[in-house]
């Protein structure tokens, strides 16, 4: 008896609760301009909760106010909180398109949250709208730089401060961009191979010499491989060419006179950009040894958010048919291009992976069984000048002349590029 009546009372305290907290909810009857005003001068006094209260309690009747959704939007962007500015930004641009400031801030928290791909996009959109806006353009050219993109960064710049030489954002921009763009850089990798039985441990050192174009990236590389108690030298060259905007290339040859590399090496493919932040691509490798293998590769990737997804299948005809095998790639980025995790995973054998980890013929093992992980993290240092990447990959891998038995591949490499100019 008396357990009823608490629970009659419990309930009746839970609905008297409801009723009081639903009566304190009123409905709004100011003038949404004085209230826009009070709450812009509580959240320019860090008083920002209380702003945004007001703010919220406006929209409950004028919902298509755009300056206030949009001002709300900026509110949440300033906290951090930029999933839900990207949602209030993304209710007004469905609204009123024409609203630039409202695109102006959206792109603003694109960057904010190292989202710079979708900044860019975003931005991109936007001067569809409001072509050769010098604010946006600035903002874009934001972005770029911090996609590893300075040399484009430029080239925006540049132009706003020849259509309006008394832009000092721009030039001020500018400066800061002449003084961090360093287009050469020197690299060296080094990598080493453990294997869970029949070889010992296997390296391969790499240095490199890069340089930044306008027409694109030139990369000069020599390869230096220890297998089987031998060494072997390879010379490689790498080109990244601006075909158009939106098209570029990656154009690779290599010469070697080492059983450890192929004697020659040589590939190209072409890489172009897809509406949605989607990036397709499609093209050869060919490694020659005795006889030349043939690898068509291609590649779909997309970038959303700071994260990036790539999918890359490798074809390569043999004697013994077709072998095919396929790769996932996936990073995600922090505050540039060049700080981020990576993750992969590949199937199947494919020579362009595998090159320095085979032990005979390209064409006798293309058809071996094989999987693989990979695990990344690069970083830079010291103003971006220096950056660094280690990674670990576990490979499962068949024996080339045991079928049917496999032996485990523990790889550590270690990068360093510094930047100059």
């Amino acid at each position: 008896m008396m357990l009823k009546k608490l629970t009659k009372f419990s309930g009746a305290l839970v609905l008297l609760a409801t009723l009081q907290a639903q009566g304190q909810v009123k409905p709004y009857n100011g003038n949404p301009d004085s209230s826009f005003e009070t709450a812009r001068k509580l959240a320019f006094n860090d008083q920002r909760k209380q702003a945004q209260d007001t703010l919220l309690h406006i929209l409950t009747k004028y919902p298509n106010y755009s300056d206030i959704r949009t001002f709300l939007a900026t509110t949440y962007s300033w906290d951090g909180d930029y999933k839900k500015a990207r949602k209030e930004f993304a209710y007004v641009m469905e609204k009123d398109s024409n609203n630039k400031e409202n695109w102006v801030a959206a792109i603003k928290n694109e960057s904010w949250s190292n989202s710079y791909y979708e900044a860019i996009k975003m931005a991109d959109d936007a001067l569809k709208l409001f072509p050769n806006d010098d604010e946006i353009l600035l903002l874009k050219a934001s972005a770029l730089e911090n996609t590893k993109k300075p040399l484009e960064a430029l080239q925006i710049v540049e132009g706003i401060i020849e259509k309006n030489p008394n832009n000092t954002k721009a030039i001020e921009f500018k400066s800061s961009l002449n003084q961090s763009l360093r287009k050469s850089a020197i690299g060296l990798r080094s990598a080493v191979d453990l294997y869970s039985e029949v070889f010992d441990p296997m390296q391969l050192h790499t240095l490199s010499l890069s340089h930044l174009t306008k027409y694109g990236t030139v990369i000069a590389k020599v390869n230096f491989n220890r297998r089987f108690k031998e060494n072997g030298t390879q010379f490689e060259v790498d080109l990244y060419p601006k075909i158009a905007k939106g098209l570029y290339a990656y154009v690779n040859f290599g010469v070697a006179n080492s059983f450890l590399f192929p004697d020659l090496r040589y590939g190209v493919e072409l890489y172009k950009s897809l509406p949605y932040s989607l990036e397709f691509s499609a093209g050869f490798r060919a490694l020659q040894f005795d006889s030349t293998t043939m690898i068509y590769t291609g590649s779909l990737g997309w970038y959303t958010g700071n994260n990036y997804w790539a999918i890359r299948p490798y074809l390569t005809p043999g004697e013994g048919g077709l072998s095919t095998s396929g790769l996932v790639n996936y990073r995600r980025y922090r505050a540039n291009a060049d700080n981020y995790w990576s993750a992969s995973f590949s199937m199947g054998f494919s020579p362009e992976i595998y090159q320095f980890k085979v032990e005979n013929n390209q064409n006798t093992i293309i058809n071996l069984q094989s999987q693989r992980l990979n695990l990344g993290y690069f970083f830079t240092t010291h103003k971006n000048k220096n950056a660094w990447g280690a990674q670990f990959d576990l490979t499962h891998q068949e024996i080339s002349f045991d079928p049917g038995n496999y032996f485990w591949i523990y790889s550590f490499t270690l990068s360093w590029d510094m930047r100059f100019k």
